[in-house]
Order: structure tokens, then sequence, then C-alpha cells
């Protein structure tokens, strides 16, 4: 332990060390509050919670071993400034405000990010208006320090990068999202908060009539069972489930719209040699007809550049491997007819992804759009993440946050967060802080 310990604060960069949740035996087995999953979201939102209201009892179940360990521990790691999203709109609002706290929270704890800025390159002509449409958003967003910049001072910021001009965001930044959701935790532990891991939530209801009687029955009567058969009582909970937000829902009694389908991103790795090619995050400028960002370039806290990802429907929830598959998660994608609207809207754009998910050269044709001198012998093959995208019935993408209950006693005791899409990681304390007061006000806390 003395070793990790001395690893990781190696690792921070600041002479300071990292934050270490440490694994908590059940002391006990009834709670106010059970918030289900520990990614950055549901941890934002315990730490908030415990913090609000201290006097209360807090869990957090986690079906892993450890925290963070798929959305949260497997994207890109940067801090979003708010530049994409709609005017008016949670994300937008939320984006701007979560990356101001998030750097804020990172200084006081001492965690390591780079405020190493992001150009939105335009590589052709007709990508110019588009460009200059999502500058006057972000604008609108309120975002810091925006500006449009030409060819020259591209290659003056990123001398290897071709374009005709982009769109320069100074305060985008880059950090170690694990590490910021596992200081979370320890901040939720110091308060009182308890963190169970290794229980896989697999039932949600009331307690039966004949428990009733006695004082925790009708203090606690909600019963969370895991696929162990060990159970916890509590009064309410909060689900911050991620790619199983929809199924958590479903054994709650409480609707399964929308629903999940898992999207593979794959990365690519600069060769560490080539690194030097690359000093912060260049994008392309996205294309409003297909609902993914593209191919971008991402330095990492590591020093690493990673390039990518693509977006290709993965045939297991938590797969992370090409040829990851598990049938039910895969049937339960492809017997959805929200996802059938989807891909015929973009077909060629799906059959273009799948493509380059499976030859590295058109990969790196991509990337030659805004760094010619990359080659083919200068990538690896590097690691991948799965996205949960909330769809609805008709093949649209749910764009923005999704709060859900039920009806009925365990309905009314349940708030399920369905849908928390990128950039949540960036937003987790904004996010947090909204959570809480929908928390407060559904169960009078």
């Amino acid at each position: 332990m003395a070793a990790a310990a001395a690893l990781l604060r190696q690792r921070a960069g600041r002479g300071r060390a990292v934050a270490l949740w440490r694994v908590q035996r059940c002391q006990r087995s009834t709670f106010d509050v059970a918030v289900v999953g520990a990614g950055i979201v549901g941890l934002a939102s315990a730490r908030e919670l415990v913090r609000r209201h201290p006097s209360l009892a807090f869990a957090v179940l986690e079906k892993e071993k450890e925290l963070a360990h798929h959305q949260s521990g497997h994207n890109s790691g940067v801090i979003h400034s708010g530049i994409y999203y709609k005017p008016g709109s949670l994300k937008a609002k939320l984006c701007v405000q979560g990356a101001a706290l998030c750097y804020e929270y990172c200084d006081q704890k001492g965690i390591p990010y780079k405020q190493c800025g992001k150009l939105i390159v335009a590589v052709e002509q007709d990508e110019i208006p588009r460009l200059k449409a999502l500058y006057e958003r972000g604008l609108q967003n309120n975002v810091r320090g925006l500006k449009l910049i030409g060819a020259k001072e591209i290659q003056a910021k990123e001398p290897f990068c071709r374009g005709l001009m982009a769109l320069d965001s100074p305060y985008t930044g880059i950090v170690d999202y694990k590490q910021v959701a596992q200081s979370y935790a320890e901040d939720f532990q110091e308060a009182g908060g308890t963190i169970l891991t290794d229980f896989e939530v697999t039932n949600m209801e009331m307690a039966k009539e004949s428990s009733s009687g006695s004082e925790d029955g009708l203090k606690y009567p909600v019963v969370v069972r895991n696929s162990k058969g060990e159970e916890i009582h509590c009064q309410h909970i909060v689900t911050c489930a991620g790619l199983y937000s929809d199924r958590l829902s479903e054994i709650s009694g409480c609707s399964p719209e929308p629903r999940i389908v898992p999207f593979r991103g794959d990365y690519l790795v600069l060769k560490p040699e080539k690194s030097y090619m690359v000093k912060g995050n260049i994008y392309p400028v996205p294309n409003p007809r297909f609902p993914f960002l593209g191919f971008h370039f991402t330095p990492r806290m590591d020093g690493s550049i990673w390039l990518g990802p693509n977006a290709v429907l993965a045939f297991k929830r938590e797969g992370y491997r090409l040829f990851d598959f598990s049938p039910g998660d895969f049937l339960d994608a492809v017997t959805y007819s929200g996802l059938w609207k989807l891909v015929l809207r973009n077909l060629s754009y799906g059959l273009s992804e799948m493509y380059r998910a499976c030859f590295l050269s058109a990969q790196v044709k991509e990337l030659q759009k805004f760094i010619p001198e990359v080659t083919i012998n200068d990538v690896l093959r590097g690691p991948s993440g799965v996205r949960a995208q909330a769809l609805d019935s008709d093949g649209n993408l749910v764009d923005d946050f999704v709060f859900d209950g039920g009806s009925g006693d365990i309905g009314s005791r349940i708030l399920h967060v369905r849908n928390a899409p990128s950039p949540a990681a960036t937003s987790s304390l904004a996010i947090a802080e909204m959570i809480a007061d929908e928390v407060k006000q559904r169960f009078e806390l």
C-alpha cells in the first residue's frame, strides 16, 4: 500500500498526495439515501449530498471492485469549455460552470491538470461558415477567451497543423478524471459517507409488510439487493448508472425510455518519439449531419497523444475490445427500433466509421487533413471507451440531461439520472449541484 501511495504521489507531479479512497466494510445496513453508481457523476452527487445534509446517512453502491471503472475511466480527459452546445441548454450552462468548478477543485486538492487549449480547425472552405457559427455559439454560452485565428496563427500555436482558420479556446484543458473521481470519493468518506464496492444492484423494492412492523422497516422502507443476495435498506435511491441507467430504471418499475445503446470509441496513440507534433487539443469542425465530433488529437497527462476516437456500435455494454460480445446486450440493441432509425439516417457515416475501425490507414488519412506529416508508421492502436448513448424510439440521440422517477411507493422514492451526456466529467460538480437540488425537491430532505 505504501509503494502504491508513493507511486500515486509521484504521478501527481505537485509534491502533494493524491486522494486515496478506502475500501469499506458495511458497518450498517440502513441509509437515508443510496446512490447507485460510483462513476464521476455518482461520486460528485454523493459528495454534494453529504455536504448539504451532514446529519443523514449516505451510501454509494458500485458493482465493480474499483471506482470510476467504466466511462469515467475510459474518456479523453478533456476539460471542455462549452463551445458546442445549444445556447440556453443545460449542457451549455453546466459545462461552463462545471469547467470553472473543476479547475478550482483541482487547485484546492493539488490534482494536476494542464490548460493546454484547443483549436477547432477548418481545413476546407465550406467549413468556415460553420466555424464562425460555432464561435458565435461559444460567445452566447459565455465561453472565456474565444477567438478566430488564421493559418499563420494556427502554425504559431501548432507548428505541424495545417488549416485555413481555427477557433482558439485557450481555457480548454486536460486532467485525469479517474483521479478526480477518487478525490470526490475521499471527500465523501471523510464527511461520513459509505462506499460499498462489489455490490451489483439487481433488485429494488418496498419492504414486505411482515418487516414493516419494525422501526427500521418503517423508517427505511426500500430494500436494495445485490447479485449475491446481500441487501441494504434506505429511504431513497439516486441512480447514476451510466451504461445501465435504462436497466436499473426498468427493475425499479420505471420507464425503460430512453434506451441506452453502447458505442465504442477506439483511439490510436502517437508513438512517443512523435509526440512533439501536438501541443494542445486539435479538433475538426463538427458536421451537424453526423452525431459525433470526429477524429481529434488529444494530449494526455502522462505525455502521450491520443488520436480519435471513432464511433461504432459496441456488441457489449462494457466491451472495450473489438471482439467483445454479449448476446443479451447485442439483442437488446439490434431489436430496438430506435437504433435502426438512427442507422438508416446515418448509413454512410456508420459504414465509414466501421471501415476506419478495421483499417488503420483510413484513420491516418483523417488525421493527415490536419497534420500531413503523420504516417501509418507513427501510430499504434490504443485504448477504447464505450459511450452510453441515450436514444429515443424515433432514433434521436438524447442530447441533454434526463431525470426520471416513477409512480407508486417505490417510484416516488427513486430519482434516476437517465442521461448525463458528454461533457459530464467536465460538468460533474455542476451536475451534482443540480442533482442535489432535484433530490431535495423530490424527497423533501
